[in-house]
């Protein structure tokens, strides 16, 4: 019992801290907002160690906390389902979260929407625990829908600047499109499993993995294939697969703080660890599993491209991001989960880390993100610098950092995989392995190396690389970027503390936990692999001997020489030849403006649908509203009561003989009427 109040107490604590900070944000100091908010997560991280410990010893919970309705013999409950992949979720998003708290201190000191922003991110910190702790599709879609929601206010959270009205507008729809994909996963599960409960449906689920639908026609299909891909798109617009990923890359319009929140640890990896506990049910599917292997290579090469010609230091990180999901999407489809969870969890502490470190630098650059504006960074901030080296370095998978072992037991084993597109798959992400290498450290020179470009007297050029984000003068940009001679500074201890404490376990996170993690019992019973089918994992598991040999073996490896290559070739054009890469861009012209323009997903977006939906409005209105309800409903009505009233006009003179005759004659007509009815 005691137990069963402290899993309550993980999501309300942020909850009730959102309330103060939100309810009364425009009465309360900043000092309560931020106190409020930061003890909520804080309590929720601590009671997260301690369940963490209590799982491990062995006690897990699966349970409803109240009913919420009943319609017929359906129940619609609010539970939590407390087990290995859970805490593991739990412990990231109260973790990260907390830093992002502390870290937003002084990211947002000079904001006026200071104590706004926290009610955010401690309302969004509630969602995301609701997502991950319920035991039902019920809650799953609350919390899935309730991150789309905060993730909405908080890239628009400068909503004076367009174009970030722009993104979260884009983000909202494009998260719909995925959602609506999802919501009927949902409703096929409810229709054929007759709960909504995880373990009735999965228990249910090998006994109807034979049965076929019929959606249209005479087709069969599988109800596995169908509603694991349903399910999977919902996943694809939460964790911003192609081509569900447009919105990615503009949601860094919102503040810093929540690029490293939303953006790179919890609320993008919702789509991971759903299809991760639906594991048995995905794994009664092959068509399924091909689709998500096929989605993520393609996510994980062609958006790590895009990461290249960045010239934003956030929006080059966000390509990152979109590239490493990938990676985790072809884990899932390699049915190798607990690597895309071990992934994951690696992830969310380098890159949450790298989102603060770009922050801590455009602080220090007094909010100009044009990376060909800064360089030689490194002697002015010391711990940004060491902190996002690390960070970047287990991006890029160096042996014996976290994400190495993430990433190499990712490629491991999508090679070992049978699956039609595992070829295709594994060519991605080996090729990933040199640009993630090659983009990082392209970003990384030219931050913390190199001449210093900032600070010259040279406005034409600063103002034309940021017309897109000065239109509009936001809430805290005094002036963009530094004053002719003004020099960066390191910042705050608010904003370096986090960075210290995610760059730990960016190192050491990987050597501990793979072992139990990806080779061991800790996702015992909890993720469920058909290895007769998919016999991928127990390969792999036959080559593992350790943390040290993988680390040491890796040196030979081909992932180790790209990753090394990357760096290499990246230093050598930004630091020794500049000229190369514009020789390059100008030979390749027609490549760099593919890029340049997204592979025009954006502009096809706009074109197809968004130009679709307005040709569609504007037939509907000139047809629809003008012609017919205009035209003959509303106007026509009306004419026939000018036709019906100009014949009683003739009747209304004012004489009461007039009046008299009407009447008789009514009463003739009525008596006539009468008569010939009996």
């Amino acid at each position: 019992m005691e137990m069963q109040k402290l899993y309550l107490l993980v999501p309300m604590a942020p909850l009730v801290g959102a309330m103060i900070a939100g309810l009364f944000c425009r009465v309360i100091p900043r000092w309560v907002a931020h106190t409020a908010t930061i003890a909520g997560v804080g309590i929720a991280f601590i009671a997260s160690v301690i369940i963490f410990q209590d799982v491990l010893a062995g006690h897990t919970y699966n349970g409803a906390v109240y009913t919420w309705l009943t319609s017929g013999d359906y129940k619609f409950e609010v539970g939590f389902l407390i087990d290995t992949l859970t805490t593991t979720m739990m412990l990231v998003v109260t973790f990260v979260s907390l830093m992002v708290h502390i870290y937003t201190i002084g990211y947002m000191q000079e904001d006026p929407g200071y104590n706004r922003f926290f009610s955010y991110i401690s309302l969004f910190t509630f969602s995301m625990l609701m997502l991950v702790m319920s035991n039902n599709f019920m809650q799953l879609f609350f919390g899935w829908e309730a991150v789309g929601l905060v993730s909405y206010l908080l890239i628009g959270f400068w909503y004076t600047r367009p174009t970030a009205i722009f993104a979260n507008m884009k983000a909202f729809l494009v998260n719909r499109v995925g959602d609506f994909g999802f919501i009927l996963g949902i409703g096929l599960v409810l229709a054929h499993f007759g709960s909504l409960d995880y373990k009735t449906v999965f228990e249910k689920a090998p006994e109807l993995a034979a049965t076929t639908i019929n959606i249209w026609g005479a087709a069969d299909w599988s109800l596995m294939s169908v509603t694991c891909i349903c399910l999977f798109i919902g996943a694809m617009g939460k964790s911003a697969q192609v081509p569900l990923h447009v919105w990615l890359p503009d949601s860094m319009e919102g503040p810093t703080p929540i690029s490293a929140l939303i953006h790179a640890a919890t609320m993008v990896t919702a789509g991971i660890f759903m299809v991760a506990r639906m594991s048995p049910l995905f794994e009664l599917s092959t068509t399924a599993l091909s689709f998500i292997i096929i989605i993520g290579a393609i996510t994980a090469l062609f958006m790590g491209f895009l990461g290249i010609i960045q010239n934003d230091i956030k929006r080059v990180v966000a390509y990152s991001t979109l590239s490493q999901l990938g990676y985790m999407t072809v884990a899932l489809g390699a049915s190798a989960y607990s690597v895309a969870i071990f992934h994951l969890m690696t992830h969310a502490f380098f890159k949450a880390l790298l989102f603060l470190g770009a922050g801590s630098v455009i602080i220090g650059m007094h909010h100009d993100q044009d990376i060909r504006n800064m360089g030689g960074l490194r002697k002015y901030m010391p711990i940004t610098w060491i902190t996002s080296l690390i960070g970047s370095l287990a991006l890029i998978g160096t042996p014996f950092m976290s994400g190495f072992y993430s990433k190499d037991s990712i490629i491991e084993a999508v090679a070992l995989s049978h699956i039609p597109g595992a070829g295709f798959a594994h060519f991605a992400v080996l090729a990933g392995v040199f640009v993630t290498a090659f983009y990082s450290f392209r970003m990384y020179f030219l931050v913390f190396h190199g001449e210093e470009r900032f600070g010259k007297v040279d406005d034409a050029h600063h103002h034309e690389h940021h017309g897109d984000h000065d239109d509009e003068e936001t809430s805290h940009d005094h002036h963009h970027g530094l004053a002719p001679g003004q020099k960066p500074h390191e910042t705050p201890w608010v904003v370096t503390l986090p960075l210290v404490l995610l760059a730990i376990p960016s190192v050491v996170i990987g050597f501990i936990a793979i072992g139990p993690m990806v080779f061991g019992d800790y996702f015992k019973g909890v993720i469920f692999i058909d290895h007769h089918a998919h016999p991928a994992m127990e390969h792999l598991s036959e080559h593992f001997h350790g943390a040290v040999a993988m680390g040491v073996h890796s040196l030979t490896s081909l992932p180790f020489i790209l990753a090394l290559s990357g760096v290499v070739v990246s230093w050598f054009f930004y630091m020794k030849r500049p000229d190369i890469p514009a020789a390059i861009q100008r030979r390749f012209s027609a490549v760099h403006t593919l890029l340049e323009n997204k592979y025009y997903f954006d502009k096809f977006n706009e074109v197809v649908f968004a130009g679709g939906a307005r040709l569609l409005g504007k037939v509907l209105w000139r047809g629809g509203d003008v012609a017919i309800i205009d035209g003959l409903i509303v106007n026509g009505s009306a004419k026939v009561v000018g036709w019906i009233s100009s014949i009683t006009r003739l009747f209304q003179t004012g004489y009461v003989y007039h009046y008299a005759f009407t009447m008789i004659i009514g009463v003739f007509v009525l008596m006539t009427l009468w008569i010939n009815r009996a």
